[in-house]
């Protein structure tokens, strides 16, 4: 990790992903109205929807909102018949991608996510071509000054796979994603609330990327982000300072 703040990466894409909030509220929208769809509306039996729902509240969507999603999943009202598609690609100098999207068209899709990638830079891969590179994880983030070692017990014993210490005192947690969610009312019932948290696909190695690189690969994502159909991106490159 040397050459930049894991700590200050993880405050910036938050910063971030506040900034979008219409946009993310949008795309929560879809996920459950899709998680819905395949597993039914109840949270209690459906982790998938659990999930979104959770996502949705820390998100601040009203529950209003969420409510009108679940309905249109669960009664197959329009706008609920989307595909999911996981694409793979290269950034800048290589830097490895996985674009996950929900859509009702794949060939307008496909063809969105191609031209947002070679206009910046980058091209689409074939399936599994970076894939490997990555691990399907739950994964938490505390401050600096999380108190450690109540940490690493309460995680552990609520069955996450590991705890790691930064060089800069943040902390991340590591867990099945199927234990996501018992891991983090595990942490929050001993008042440990992580500043971010999500299920992702984490990758085995970090490519740290300054300067004009830096900057190119960071409008790359960004013009991948904002395309409609896209739900997530995951990738190895860090923006460093």
């Amino acid at each position: 990790m040397a050459g930049h703040s894991k700590w200050a990466n993880i405050k910036h894409k938050k910063a971030a992903t506040d900034a979008k909030r219409g946009k993310i509220w949008t795309r929560l929208i879809k996920e459950i109205t899709v998680a819905a769809k395949l597993g039914g509306g109840d949270a209690d039996a459906n982790p998938r929807l659990r999930l979104a729902i959770d996502k949705a509240t820390d998100a601040n969507m009203p529950k209003d909102n969420i409510q009108r999603a679940i309905q249109r999943g669960v009664g197959g009202a329009d706008g609920a018949n989307y595909d999911e598609i996981r694409y793979e690609g290269y950034g800048i100098g290589g830097a490895a991608l996985i674009i996950d999207c929900l859509t009702d068209n794949r060939v307008r899709t496909v063809a969105e996510v191609r031209h947002a990638l070679s206009k910046h830079g980058g091209n689409l891969g074939a399936e599994g071509s970076v894939a490997f590179m990555f691990q399907h994880v739950g994964q938490f983030f505390f401050a600096p000054g999380t108190p450690e070692d109540a940490l690493m017990e309460a995680a552990l014993e609520a069955g996450a796979d590991d705890v790691i210490v930064n060089d800069d005192g943040s902390f991340e947690v590591v867990c099945p994603p199927t234990e996501f969610l018992t891991v983090k009312a595990a942490l929050e019932a001993k008042g440990l609330k992580a500043e971010a948290s999500e299920v992702t696909m984490k990758p085995g190695n970090e490519v740290i990327f300054t300067g004009e690189d830096a900057e190119k690969m960071q409008k790359l994502l960004d013009a991948v982000e904002a395309l409609d159909d896209v739900q997530d991106v995951y990738t190895n490159a860090v923006i460093g300072g």
